[in-house]
């Protein structure tokens, strides 16, 4: 075999690796999710008093947050009028206030600033 073989078959086989990898990543996700709606379900199911329930939930969130590599990475700002401290997804930026939405990068949580309001004594 020349150099130029060997490259070829050394790459051939590196990048079926890959695939292959990313097909299990694929396949490991799809059963965490399917383990997390199946948990949410047997949480869900009235058996469980309601402190014990919402245990129940945040561990089978925190179950397909492991899996998908841990939670979004947020960051706590103020708005530019500073009347309020959002959490938003790091990168983001920070609501301008009105009804403004902001969704995480994953689509797991949303921030929402209400309109103004007059202010209360």
């Amino acid at each position: 075999m020349n150099r130029n073989s060997i490259r070829a078959a050394l790459g051939a086989a590196l990048l079926a690796g890959a695939l292959g990898a990313s097909a299990q990543a694929a396949n490991d996700l799809a059963q965490a999710q399917a383990d997390f709606n199946r948990q949410v379900a047997t949480c869900n199911s009235g058996k469980l008093p309601a402190p014990e329930r919402d245990a129940c939930i945040r561990d089978a969130g925190a179950a397909l947050d492991a899996a998908r590599g841990g939670p979004a990475s947020t960051v706590t700002r103020r708005t530019p009028d500073g009347r309020a401290t959002v959490v938003v997804p790091d990168g983001k930026p920070v609501p301008s206030g009105g009804t403004d939405r902001m969704r995480s990068d994953d689509g797991r949580s949303t921030v929402i600033l209400p309109a103004d309001q007059p202010r209360q004594p």
